[in-house]
């Protein structure tokens, strides 16, 4: 078949077509409120499906800005593949078609997208450990100290994701570091962004971590973690969206949830601060004992050398450090402002945690290199530069 958008006649045919669903009352809605995907939910009953299908171009700006429906495949392969290692955090696929760029996949409505559950007051008690489980296996078991080179690099070819690549290494790399149209900058945070942008040490240590990004294939990342991807309750987390997935370097997802965990401090600082900091301890030491116990049982020879896998989490922490900076810059200053900033109802309270997402952004980047184990973070008063 050939590629057409679908409407939600089409979703319900296309279920209907592969057995999924029956031939009762069924309905279906539109729910996506991404930029890139029409999202259906498909309902018979109880019995509930979601269709993803790609748009050739990006919602945000318009047809001006075309994208390869090939990410939609990608996705769909992403996900199977994380479910061969962290089955309990991947929803399950049931189909996907390459020429229409639809994956049929698990409905997760009975949880809930842990940004807005936060927002909400909600408490995800396992969140953190799970993610931590979650990346170690999935980073872990694509990459080369598990598959070996050649296995990894035959994997490797199925995950070539140009444009998606390009959007990251624009919004996340690029245009916060300079006046670019992409840009969202509250009035109020000028002065703090000329001074971002003066700053000669933080750009050459972004297009360091820009580098890395582009050259170090270590493993399949997500490529878009954050707490808008994931779906939880107090017991189950589920991560979805992977259609940035891409072979690149192990700190990668590790720094944006990092980020976004120091994000979701910002909407009642004073009470949340101290949780969020627990959280990001417990995810690391989940992620990092996680990977070490794979490595110690699974690593393929000649990586089971003595001390080697402290030298690889080291290298993982001070670039997941770095990429964390770039996403709070991002996200603080450039295009798709998180809601836990832009929620902040008084515009003085608002600017202020604005300006410590900076700092503490610019912080991390620039003294990363400080941090060979998670307790030189602890040494490292992150909190400090949050309550400057």
């Amino acid at each position: 078949m050939t590629y057409k958008a679908f409407t939600e006649q089409d979703a319900i045919d296309r279920v209907r077509t592969l057995g999924l669903i029956g031939d009762g009352a069924v309905e279906a809605e539109e729910i996506g409120d991404g930029n890139l995907n029409l999202v259906f939910r498909i309902r018979e009953g109880e019995h509930r499906l979601i269709l993803k299908q790609a748009l050739p171009y990006a919602k945000v700006v318009g047809e001006s800005w075309p994208l390869s429906l090939e990410r939609a495949w990608i996705e769909q392969s992403a996900l199977r593949e994380f479910a061969r290692h962290a089955v309990p955090f991947v929803p399950r696929v049931f189909h996907a078609s390459h020429e229409e760029a639809y994956t049929v996949m698990e409905d997760l409505s009975h949880l809930t997208i842990v940004r807005s559950g936060l927002l909400a007051g909600e408490q995800y008690p396992l969140l953190a450990e799970h993610i931590g489980s979650y990346l170690a296996r999935t980073l872990f078991h694509t990459s080369d100290f598990a598959l070996g080179p050649v296995e990894k690099k035959r994997v490797a070819r199925t995950y070539y994701n140009p444009d998606l690549c390009d959007i990251t290494e624009k919004l996340i790399f690029t245009d916060p570091f300079h006046d670019a149209e992409t840009n969202e900058i509250e009035a109020g945070l000028e002065e703090e962004v000329a001074r971002l942008w003066a700053d000669d040490e933080l750009k050459r240590e972004v297009a360091k971590l820009e580098a890395l990004f582009i050259t170090k294939g270590d493993a399949l990342l997500h490529g878009d973690l954050h707490t808008g991807s994931i779906f939880a309750s107090a017991t189950e987390t589920k991560v979805i969206d992977p259609e940035f997935a891409f072979y690149g370097p192990f700190g990668f997802d590790v720094g944006q949830f990092i980020a976004h965990l120091f994000f979701a401090a910002y909407p009642d600082y004073s009470a949340l601060r101290d949780a969020r900091i627990r959280d990001i301890d417990t995810f690391w030491l989940t992620f990092a004992s996680t990977f070490r116990a794979l490595w110690e049982r699974e690593a393929v020879e000649p990586f089971q050398a003595s001390g080697l896998v402290d030298d690889v989490l080291s290298t993982i922490l001070q670039d997941a450090l770095g990429f964390a900076g770039c996403e709070l810059i991002r996200r603080t200053i450039g295009l798709a402002p998180v809601a836990d900033l832009e929620s902040i109802d008084s515009t003085t309270e608002r600017l202020e945690r604005k300006r410590h997402a900076l700092r503490l952004g610019a912080a991390l980047i620039k003294r990363r290199t400080e941090c060979r184990t998670f307790d030189d973070l602890r040494n490292f008063d992150v909190t400090e530069e949050l309550s400057r």
